[in-house]
């Protein structure tokens, strides 16, 4: 996933990634939850150094299980939640991975906060009813 770029939806904040991601995660917790207005969100890891941001960010801090500050990063004209800095891995960067221009190549390969996971997601994958274009 070298050299992804992505934006929010009115399309005035845009980022870019000169790295490959480390990992790309499924998040459970209610945090997350809250802030993506579903079951959990899906992220992105990368270099902090390797990501360039345009465009104006909005700054929700927010209180991780650590104690420490994370920070909930969001373009302040369409809403879109964009990145996450987490105090507690200055490394990094969370990226939202619905922000992402290609999504086609993402594949979670871990799942976090699972004890705050939504029951009914389980039985929702396996019952399911698939809808090419979506329910009319």
């Amino acid at each position: 996933m070298a050299g992804f770029s992505g934006g929010c939806l009115c399309g005035k904040v845009r980022y870019a990634s000169t790295a490959d991601a480390v990992m790309t995660a499924v998040c459970h917790c209610t945090h997350c939850q809250k802030q993506a207005g579903t079951a959990y969100s899906v992220i992105v890891g990368v270099p902090r150094s390797a990501l360039t941001v345009t465009g104006t960010l909005r700054d929700y801090v927010d209180k991780g299980d650590s104690g420490l500050p994370v920070h909930r990063n969001f373009c302040p004209e369409c809403g879109s939640p964009i990145l996450t800095l987490v105090d507690a891995m200055p490394q990094l960067t969370f990226i939202k991975a619905g922000t992402l221009d290609d999504t086609s190549t993402l594949n979670p390969t871990m799942e976090i906060f699972c004890s705050s996971a939504q029951a009914w997601t389980q039985k929702a994958q396996s019952e399911r009813h698939r809808f090419p274009k979506g329910p009319s």
